[in-house]
């Protein structure tokens, strides 16, 4: 008998039987008024969980999207903008704002390591920049960056827009729109909110908003803030289909995150988060972020010596466990591992029990069961006298 398959890569992350039900409900159609109410309370819910007095947009797309939505939002040819890059993902609006026809300076980190905010802030001091970005976690790296730190930093440049690319963080990382000084927050339904892939958010401050106001007509059509505003008010109105029941996932979602409460929740990723981590290590896996600035959501590992990578993530497969493989330099010599969203104490014994074997049959020596002591032990801190 085969084992159930379980996805723990940095996304899409498991979707919970409530969230499923969610999306299997018979679709109606989008002016229902039952959805209409809906689509508004998820909206509301959204705004006054992540603290903006401002706006957010809760569209059809992928977190790809919602990056060039914040940048078309808030630049225009000519502008220059400054991309603080963590990894991978933070390279890539190296390219999405260049043809856009903005001028890119780039800070980036090595690789497991973040860009000291006094570089930032120097950097910053060189010249008007319209926009900042930052990825708050990079999958590549496993690296989080002090969004909340950088947003205190950021008033001192007032002219300057703060993007955060909460993909791979938010409902996972703390991130409070107004109180970080966050202009523009954005992120993606399959990550943390632990939804299939399919709805983009983007939260955009009162600050981001007049600067929309001040571009005018933008090239951008289906991005633009001012097509989807209307609807955000008023989710009666149409600009372009709503997805009805990933609308529905979302707001499920989020009233689980409500159940849990958001601090609880974030509570939860960070100790989940040591536990795994601490496993992997007592297995011989090193850890490719620097523990000043792990992410909570997920760890990126890199092998003992004398583990193939493709036999090593074949045989995770095998036995049921999903991983990514690592990317850049990393490619062949790490696996990513996701540890977010709604899985529970049972899918992480799963997981570690399964990367044992997954190790014992590659040839490492393994005490059967160490790791998944060390992950129990480490959970169960601050539980033994509840």
């Amino acid at each position: 008998m085969k084992n159930r398959k379980l996805v723990m890569i940095p996304g899409p992350t498991p979707v919970v039987r409530r969230i499923q039900n969610q999306m299997a409900r018979e679709v109606v159609a989008f002016g229902d008024p039952n959805f209409v109410k809906d689509y508004k309370e998820l909206i509301e819910d959204l705004k006054a969980l992540w603290k903006t007095t401002g706006e957010v947009f809760v569209v059809a797309g992928t977190g790809t999207m919602a990056m060039e939505m914040a940048i078309a939002n808030s630049t225009k040819a000519g502008d220059s903008v400054l991309v603080v890059s963590h990894g991978y993902f933070g390279d890539r609006y190296m390219e999405l704002c260049q043809r856009k026809g903005l001028k890119v300076d780039v800070l980036t980190s090595e690789w497991g390591t973040i860009v000291p905010i006094e570089t930032i802030e120097k950097k910053l001091s060189e010249k008007n920049y319209a926009a900042v970005t930052v990825s708050h976690v990079d999958t590549s790296t496993g690296v989080c960056a002090p969004v909340e730190e950088i947003g205190r930093m950021m008033e001192k440049f007032p002219e300057t827009l703060y993007i955060v690319d909460g993909v791979c963080a938010t409902a996972g990382e703390p991130e409070y729109v107004d109180d970080m000084n966050i202009d523009l927050l954005l992120t993606g339904s399959q990550k943390a909110f632990g939804v299939a892939p399919g709805i983009a958010v983007v939260w955009a401050s009162e600050k981001a908003m007049d600067r929309r106001k001040s571009l005018g007509t933008i090239p951008e059509y289906y991005v633009d803030f001012e097509k989807w505003l209307p609807v955000m008010h008023d989710p009666a109105k149409y600009f372009a289909t709503p997805a009805v029941n990933m609308v529905w996932a979302m707001k499920e979602s989020v009233e689980i995150i409500k159940e849990e409460g958001l601090e609880n929740r974030y509570a939860r990723h960070r100790k989940v988060a040591e536990a795994m981590q601490k496993s992997l290590e007592s297995l011989g896996f090193t850890i490719l972020a620097e523990k000043s600035c792990r992410a909570v959501t997920l760890s990126n590992l890199i092998y003992p010596d004398g583990i193939d990578d493709a036999e090593f993530r074949g045989i995770l497969a095998e036995e049921g466990i999903m991983v990514a493989g690592g990317l850049g330099a990393y490619a062949g010599k790490m696996f990513r591992l996701g540890h977010m969203g709604n899985i529970d104490t049972h899918d992480l014994v799963s997981v570690i029990s399964t990367i044992e074997r997954a190790l014992k049959r590659v040839g490492q020596k393994v005490e059967m069961g160490s790791g998944v002591s060390v992950l129990l032990n480490e959970l169960m801190v601050g539980e033994r006298n509840g």
